[in-house]
């Protein structure tokens, strides 16, 4: 094998120092692609590391999450995308989405509770509107909608 690694344009994650994570950043928590809410240093200690202690929140399903890492250590960061399309209807809990080039988009699943509720009614109107949806980690989810 080579020298030079070569890099999946595919990729899910990339990978990062612990001690460069910010606050409103990304980074994979048990699994999960999360945004970091809050994040503390510890000073070194006997044992002799520095320590990150961060908490994120699942930007798919708002679970929190917590996890504690030299910071040092490599973690992963989701590779986060946020594309907006215009709403076209809705057929069997998926939502049917125009991209800007009017290509069909129709595997993101209707959104529950209030944002749900907004979808329905912009569906019942037929009013134009404005959805984003984010992407990461081979998951997306609509997070917001707008008059067009």
């Amino acid at each position: 094998m080579s020298d030079i690694e070569s890099f999946d344009g595919d990729a899910l994650t990339s990978q990062c120092v612990a001690s460069d994570l910010r606050k409103s950043g990304h980074v994979v928590i048990k699994g999960r692609p999360c945004k970091i809410v809050d994040i503390s240093t510890s000073r070194t200690g006997k044992h002799g590391h520095t320590k990150s202690h961060v908490v994120g929140i699942d930007i798919f399903t708002g679970k929190k999450y917590e996890d504690i890492v030299a910071s040092s250590q490599s973690v992963d960061v989701p590779i986060v995308h946020r594309n907006e399309y215009s709403l076209d209807g809705a057929e069997d809990g998926y939502l049917v989405l125009k991209d800007a080039d009017g290509n069909s988009k129709t595997d993101v699943p209707m959104p529950e509770h209030e944002l749900g509720n907004a979808v329905s009614d912009y569906l019942e109107s037929g009013d134009a509107c404005t959805i984003t949806v984010v992407g990461a980690m081979n998951e997306q989810a609509c997070v917001g909608i707008k008059d067009a």
